[in-house]
């Protein structure tokens, strides 16, 4: 059986609560632009990348390239940060400025198609880990709950139960599987932005995949490609993993209003400033559920308002290190694999 979890409080009630707390943001000033942020940010991290590139051609044909391989994913995986951003309004004011920077940053430097990746980034934003919904708790690969297991054929039972295991190898597969996904998403689409998305990703293919084997042997020109990318995939995966799996989901409608779906449905990541930039901002995950258009660089600031106005009003405020996140994370998917109860708000 589900582990249900009931929230008697009235609607106004909880609609209140949000407005006095987006009050008190607003007065921070923390809603205001950070465009020197990100002109820095940007500039720097499209320097990375250019760098990178002209090292890479000038070792030439050689076994350092790996060295490149692996500060390329990291590099790239930091661009697909200034993209999440971006699709959310965080970099500029205007909504198209904030699309040309999705576009370059998810498509062309990162291969992933920007708006395959917001059309379903903002569903889970408006249905956090309700079960139907949200898009990422939808069962893959890995399932989040005892329903899902049971729709499962006999091979997708066994694998349920040995998803804790596998879930860690996984995560290096999962820039192939953004890859095909954006791919297949962009095949269906018939909307006039679809061929420039397309446009982009073919360059990207042409630089991060073809190009390799344009200055290295066939042989290190795999190895390097398969590094960057699985090495990417499993930073990207490694960041998103921790905000909601885990964490209680919501079972159909619900009176819990704005503000505590919210944050009971997402996890921080305790730990130094160095954290927030290794996450790309993903360890504030609450304030940033909260107030998504937030730019980056205020929610550690926000995250001191939040925590405060959660425990006046007796809101589970979910905070761990990481290391104690992924331990419960594979825990949760331990349970669930094996048919167990999980933690529902019904």
């Amino acid at each position: 059986m589900q582990t249900e979890l009931k929230t008697p409080l009235g609607a106004a009630a909880h609609r209140e609560d949000f407005a006095e707390l987006s009050r008190r943001v607003r007065d921070e000033g923390l809603l205001a632009r950070r465009s020197s942020y990100y002109v820095v940010k940007i500039v720097a991290t499209v320097g990375a990348l250019a760098a990178l590139v002209g090292t890479a051609v000038l070792f030439g044909d050689s076994w350092w390239n790996l060295a490149v391989a692996v500060a390329l994913a990291f590099v790239l995986a930091q661009l697909g940060f200034i993209g999440h951003d971006a699709g959310h309004r965080q970099v500029c004011a205007h909504r198209r400025a904030n699309d040309v920077i999705g576009l370059v940053t998810a498509n062309l430097l990162t291969g992933f198609s920007f708006k395959w990746w917001l059309t379903k980034h903002n569903r889970h934003h408006a249905h956090t880990n309700t079960d139907g919904k949200d898009p990422d708790l939808a069962p893959g690969a890995l399932v989040y709950t005892q329903g899902q297991v049971e729709h499962r054929g006999r091979f997708g039972q066994w694998f349920a139960r040995t998803q804790s295991i596998m879930a860690i190898p996984l995560l290096f597969l999962e820039a192939l599987n953004l890859h095909l996904a954006s791919m297949i998403a962009l095949a269906r689409r018939r909307d006039r932005a679809a061929p420039v998305e397309a446009g982009l990703l073919a360059v990207h293919g042409a630089v991060f995949f073809v190009a390799p084997f344009l200055i290295l042997s066939p042989l290190r020109a795999v190895i390097c490609v398969a590094i960057t990318q699985c090495l990417l995939g499993f930073y990207l995966g490694a960041s998103f993993l921790t905000n909601h799996v885990g964490m209680p989901t919501l079972a159909g409608t619900d009176n819990l209003g704005f503000l505590r779906r919210q944050v009971l449905t997402s996890r921080n990541l305790s730990g130094p400033s160095f954290t927030g930039f290794i996450f790309g901002g993903l360890d504030t995950q609450i304030e940033h559920h909260l107030f998504p258009t937030m730019p980056r660089a205020n929610l550690r600031r926000a995250r001191k308002l939040v925590r405060p106005f959660c425990d006046e009003r007796r809101i589970a405020y979910a905070e761990q290190s990481p290391w104690r996140a992924y331990r419960d994370v594979l825990h949760h998917l331990r349970i669930a694999g094996n048919g167990g109860s999980v933690a529902i708000i019904d």
